[in-house]
């Protein structure tokens, strides 16, 4: 999410197909990156009998962040702005990545 983060704040300075081209590609890859290594966590962290449930509320969470995300950049690019908007993302998943690696250890040890 780190390298998601740091590729969205970058869009807006890129003035050059291929610069955003590369930018898109790097968001591409920190996407593929994160996904999976959320349901290994998930399934690392939990006993059989939960895993089904606890994978369950990760995509209810990841989905009602889609849609959340859309309405608030929506409405921050309405109120400041589009460019406004994609540094608001970027900052909220530089944000999301830093509470996650504080936070997944202490779920982990506890298991």
């Amino acid at each position: 999410m780190l390298l998601q983060g740091f590729a969205i704040l970058f869009i807006p300075f890129s003035n050059d197909f291929y610069v955003l081209a590369s930018i898109s590609a790097i968001l591409g890859l920190g996407t593929a990156l994160v996904y999976p290594t959320f349901l290994s966590t998930i399934a690392q962290a939990t006993s059989p009998k939960q895993r089904a449930e606890c994978i369950g509320s990760f995509r209810l969470w990841r989905d009602l962040g889609y849609a959340f995300g859309a309405v608030i950049s929506g409405v921050t690019a309405d109120l400041f702005g589009v460019e406004y908007a994609i540094f608001f993302i970027g900052i909220l998943s530089i944000i999301s990545s830093l509470i996650i690696k504080f936070r997944m250890p202490n779920l982990i040890k506890a298991n």
